[in-house]
């Protein structure tokens, strides 16, 4: 039904709410990046209406830390355009020291807990390959 794939992996040793929180944070990053996965807003039997949500289903994988670096250094090697959250994000408390402590690590040395992105559903396949659908 679709040519892509709008994805979320996150490291399977969390916590139930920060995979929750992840993913939350991760799912922002590309819908604001790509506006047209956004559909329009919903509205129920009485006319309340309801935000927009995204027009397609949000995979959500699971990977060990080994293996989501491994994702995270082949979408660098693939030009895809991704969403990332490190540990460090966790012990701040808002969007600017979220960037600074960002901004401190590279793609050797981060320790990534969650990556998303929105890509053809081949490349996406080859660039997730080992990640499972998270339980």
């Amino acid at each position: 039904m679709f040519d892509t794939k709008f994805v979320v992996v996150v490291r399977e040793d969390l916590a139930v709410w920060q995979k929750l929180n992840v993913t939350a944070f991760l799912s922002t990053g590309i819908a604001a990046a790509k506006p047209d996965l956004i559909g329009e807003a919903y509205r129920d039997a009485v006319g309340n209406s309801y935000h927009s949500m995204s027009v397609q289903p949000i995979i959500i994988l699971s990977a060990d830390a080994d293996l989501i670096g491994k994702i995270h250094a082949r979408t660098l090697q693939r030009d895809v355009k991704s969403s990332l959250y490190i540990e460090e994000m966790f012990a701040t408390g808002h969007d600017s020291a979220n960037r600074e402590v960002f901004a401190e690590h590279g793609p050797d040395d981060a320790r990534v807990v969650g990556i998303a992105f929105h890509a053809d559903k081949k490349a996406a396949d080859k660039i997730t390959k080992g990640a499972r659908m998270h339980a």
